[in-house]
């Protein structure tokens, strides 16, 4: 633990053109300098803020966290997903998440799993840092409000990612721990209760909303936070604290109130909508979307890995790389609103046809119309198969990732080209869901979650129909779930929600599926389910990620272990 937050701050940090996160070309544009000290920081307006932009960032910690070694404010972007620690995807060359995935997860091997204790603390300490000694910087009230807002959302972004890894976590208050300091202290290593410490955050959310302009403008620029961001932050949490899993199961439904009115908070601001240029589109576009409520924006400065080249199908030199289960391609709806089932005949014979439209700006399937051809999976022969070129690359489960991906940029030679996407990490269609579970969970599929998730099904490019009326709280729930998983494929919600609805012990332990496509003489196609990846394995200590032995280690086993790791 001393090794990650109970060190000193950044004493030094790369000014304006090196603060790659939330910014566009035009912003952070001024060469940085070498190092500045802390005097420097706190004698200079201009450094202290850039200081502030630059918590978020999270230092890279690992191997393959960002080739510009920036990897963002979150994970995103970079090589394995998260979603590839669920029943959303594998990592085609697995990079130390098969084993995840197996059930092998421990302190000793935590794979990409590893980073949150130590990135976490170590920002909170920063961000502790600024607000203990903003005060001696020579700036307005006002434009001190603002920092003090902005650090008070950065830090309870991250012990967000603390409570929601973890479960109760050290609770760190405004201390700032020196080099020298006696951390034999057991308060330094003492968790608070996972509720508790959702409560402090939701706290200080609601004083960095009070703080925070309404929106980006000429002086705020994209990628920094908005009362928006610090609302919908909170919102989610709020869910967070109401579901099975913080609650131990129990059914509280003023927690379920309380998070419905968290994600109404939001939507009351009347800022933002879903967006209407497609579902593709929305993932690649930033001037005029509305959507997006916080995110990374790409900067020319801070080319993420391209991700055409590294989840591209092998037959156009890609990488493959987070490859579709066919657990998820199975739960997407007919065009019509029902089920998709290979006891239907019909279906099963052409199981890619006549699908819920975000299928196909989401998955690369055998015969997908892709770049200059179709998608050829099937064997023999197939170009995107493993008789086609690069076939070490070759999918594992029969599919290739298409959401995010930008076909205008090349696959070959991406370098300095490809790369461009926005990370989001919060938008709209996730609090109109967020509202719709925790209302319905309130008071029922009332009205108001009726139009949250319709709302979700009809937006321009996937207009699926509208649900059924007359369902039951128990059926909404189910719907409710199921559109999450497919709106919010990829954008790393599934491993937490199945966590958090305390369904992982079975969604986690169905084998990961894939498919084998077979093209017969006659050009005839059959399909057989195949495993993807062998052995997954869900154990009842993986609703929580282990600290780190390391972490423990060094507080001198002063620091419990979660449950399950010892």
């Amino acid at each position: 633990m001393k090794s990650n937050y109970i060190i000193k701050p950044f004493m030094v940090i790369a000014l304006i053109g090196s603060l790659l996160v939330g910014c566009k070309e035009d912003f952070l544009d001024i060469v940085p300098t070498d190092r500045v000290s802390d005097a420097s920081i706190l004698s200079d307006s201009t450094l202290f803020e850039a200081y502030v932009i630059n918590r978020y960032l999270g230092a890279r910690l690992t191997n393959k966290e960002g080739d510009a070694y920036q990897p963002g404010f979150g994970r995103g972007f970079e090589y394995a997903f998260w979603s590839s620690l669920t029943d959303e995807s594998i990592y085609n060359n697995d990079d130390n998440t098969w084993f995840i995935q197996q059930g092998q997860l421990s302190p000793e091997n935590t794979g990409i799993a590893g980073t949150f204790w130590g990135r976490s603390y170590r920002s909170i300490r920063e961000c502790n840092y600024a607000l203990t000694n903003i005060g001696e910087l020579d700036m307005s009230q006002s434009g001190k409000d603002r920092l003090i807002a902005e650090l008070k959302f950065i830090r309870a972004f991250r012990y967000h990612d603390l409570i929601r890894n973890y479960g109760d976590v050290v609770m760190m208050g405004d201390r700032v721990p020196e080099l020298g300091e006696d951390f034999t202290d057991p308060s330094f290593y003492e968790k608070t209760d996972k509720q508790a410490v959702i409560e402090y955050v939701a706290n200080e959310l609601d004083a960095a909303a009070a703080g925070l302009p309404l929106a980006n403008d000429g002086t705020w620029k994209e990628g920094r936070a908005t009362r928006g961001a610090a609302l919908a932050l909170k919102a989610r949490l709020l869910l967070y604290a109401a579901s099975p899993l913080y609650t131990n199961g129990s059914n509280d439904i003023q927690k379920w109130q309380t998070a419905a009115n968290a994600a109404k908070a939001v939507m009351d601001l009347q800022q933002y909508n879903l967006y209407q240029g497609g579902y593709s589109q929305l993932f690649l576009t930033s001037n005029s979307n509305e959507e997006i409520i916080f995110a990374r924006y790409y900067n020319i400065n801070a080319r993420h890995t391209a991700l055409e080249i590294a989840n591209g199908p092998n037959g156009y030199d890609g990488w493959g790389g987070n490859v579709p289960l066919q657990n998820l391609v199975d739960d997407y709806e007919m065009m019509d609103g029902t089920s998709f089932s290979w006891d239907n005949e019909e279906q099963a014979s052409a199981p890619y046809e006549n699908r819920d439209p975000r299928f196909y700006e989401t998955i690369l399937y055998n015969g997908a119309p892709y770049r200059d051809r179709e998608v050829e999976t099937f064997l023999p022969g197939g170009r995107d198969s493993q008789d086609g070129p690069s076939n070490w690359n070759t999918t594992k489960s029969g599919y290739y990732l298409r959401k995010f991906i930008n076909e205008e940029l090349p696959i070959r030679n991406p370098w300095e080209v490809a790369g461009t996407q926005n990370w989001i990490y919060f938008r709209y269609a996730e609090v109109l869901l967020n509202y719709a579970e925790a209302q319905n969970e309130a008071v029922g599929p009332d009205a108001t979650v009726y139009d949250a998730i319709n709302t979700v099904r009809s937006r321009t490019g996937v207009e699926m129909p509208a649900l059924p009326t007359g369902l039951s709280q128990d059926e909404m729930r189910e719907r409710i779930r199921h559109e999450r998983r497919i709106e919010l494929a990829f954008e790393e919600h599934r491993f937490y929600d199945v966590r958090r609805w305390l369904i992982a012990d079975e969604t986690e332990n169905e084998p990961a599926y894939g498919i084998t496509v077979t093209k017969a003489g006659d050009g005839s196609l059959t399909y057989e389910r195949k495993i993807a990846l062998e052995g997954k394995s869900f154990l009842d200590r993986h609703y929580w990620l282990p600290i780190p032995r390391a972490e423990i280690l060094a507080s001198d086993n002063q620091l419990d272990q979660n449950p399950g790791y010892n």
